[in-house]
């Protein structure tokens, strides 16, 4: 099978996060053989079939899938005749819009891999409707973004769009983190995920390597506290950098030095200050601090983090899922606040900002702990993003000084 040549590219550049030819863990190989190896024996028989692959963010999903589906493709487009995979119609779904943008950054590059084989889902489903057919295989990339109700906004009328891809496919493989849940519009989790298992040949896979946070062990485990509201003593001094800012302007001029000598670089914020799609600018604001949020730019080749005029931009957990950075710097704003007397976070939804998060459902039970958990997840999202080094600014005063004082000790 003739198969692309690799293209270097600048690690600093986003597309070198998701490339089909960046070296994989054993581990990855693994999971790339066992997906692979699924793929040719129920591409063959009446669908649907399900491979998901699982793993925490950093772990390495979507650089698997990506290699996965150029070989996949490379072998329906150019690979031997006698090959199950030779002539299938083959799809990667997500539901993120600068992702695709990368994607088909990506398939450039690529011989066998196309732009048009990258699609938002409800897209996919209306063409597959329309058409009366099905595609042979869909790969589903940040599937915890999946609808799970209708929604008009989004032009989706069924219930559920897992539900309609496996209708729609001969078998279908999906990344799946129900930590990463952003909307209670595509609330999922592991429960709701599995039942879609039942009847149906069906994998796990479980990632557990690192590999986005270069850092030693106790960050993890500082941050996996964090977005469990509980507030540990900072990590040790090492290579990667973790800093506490109690200055958002102070922290802004580091993320643009950083940027200026290591690349992409970026500042982010939770959801807490006003935005809308509206075409005007909006703005975070904190002492000494005045910046806008993002502009929409959908049709922008380049995705967000790529772009050099967002270097004076703040990105949204929206605009940044997905992506690595060299170095992140996070604004948590007013939702995260901290109880002293009880030394953890408490989470305020009522500051949330982001009104698409929380349109209401009435057939989820616990909606208020569901609420509190998206918040969780988003600082978890946004905290996982910087391969180098964390920089953190906290707008609650009380959750400032803890943490500015946990760095002093550190010291």
């Amino acid at each position: 099978m003739q198969q692309a040549s690799h293209v270097q590219h600048d690690h600093n550049q986003a597309v070198f996060k998701l490339s089909p030819f960046k070296k994989l863990s054993e581990q990855q190989k693994k999971l790339k053989q066992s997906i692979e190896a699924f793929c040719r024996v129920h591409v063959q028989t009446p669908g649907p079939a399900l491979f998901i692959i699982q793993g925490d963010a950093g772990t390495g999903k979507s650089v698997v899938l990506s290699s996965v589906f150029n070989s996949i493709q490379s072998a329906s487009r150019g690979g031997a005749a006698d090959d199950p995979l030779a002539h299938t119609e083959n799809y990667l779904i997500v539901n993120h819009a600068e992702m695709i943008k990368l994607y088909k950054e990506i398939a450039e590059e690529l011989p066998y891999v196309h732009k048009k084989d990258f699609i938002c889902p409800t897209s996919f489903i209306n063409q597959m409707h329309k058409r009366g057919e099905c595609a042979d295989i869909a790969f589903v990339d940040e599937a915890h973004l999946l609808l799970s109700k209708s929604d008009r906004y989004n032009r989706f009328n069924q219930d559920n769009q897992l539900e309609e891809i496996l209708k729609c496919s001969r078998m279908v493989v999906i990344v799946f983190d129900e930590k990463q849940v952003l909307k209670l519009k595509s609330y999922w989790n592991h429960e709701a995920v599995k039942r879609f298992m039942d009847g149906i040949p069906s994998e796990i896979f479980h990632l557990t390597d690192q590999f986005r946070v270069r850092a030693a062990a106790d960050v993890s485990e500082w941050i996996n506290a964090f977005v469990h509201k509980h507030v540990l003593p900072l990590p040790h001094k090492q290579t990667f950098d973790f800093r506490i800012f109690d200055d958002a302007g102070v922290l802004f001029q580091v993320i643009k030095a950083r940027n200026s000598r290591d690349h992409l670089s970026r500042l982010l914020a939770t959801y807490d200050y006003p935005y809308a799609l509206d075409g005007k600018d909006y703005f975070i604001d904190e002492p000494n601090f005045h910046v806008r949020w993002d502009r929409s730019k959908p049709t922008d080749k380049q995705a967000w983090a790529e772009r050099a005029d967002t270097i004076d931009e703040v990105g949204s957990v929206y605009t940044i899922q997905g992506f690595d950075l060299n170095y992140a710097g996070v604004i948590l704003g007013p939702t995260v606040t901290y109880d002293e007397q009880n030394d953890q976070l408490v989470i305020r939804p009522e500051n949330y900002q982001d009104g698409a998060a929380f349109v209401k459902r009435d057939d989820l039970d616990h909606v208020d702990a569901i609420k509190e958990q998206i918040i969780l997840n988003s600082i978890n999202v946004l905290m996982t993003r910087g391969v180098y080094g964390l920089y953190l600014y906290a707008s609650d005063p009380k959750l400032r000084r803890r943490l500015m004082a946990l760095q002093e000790k550190r010291r």
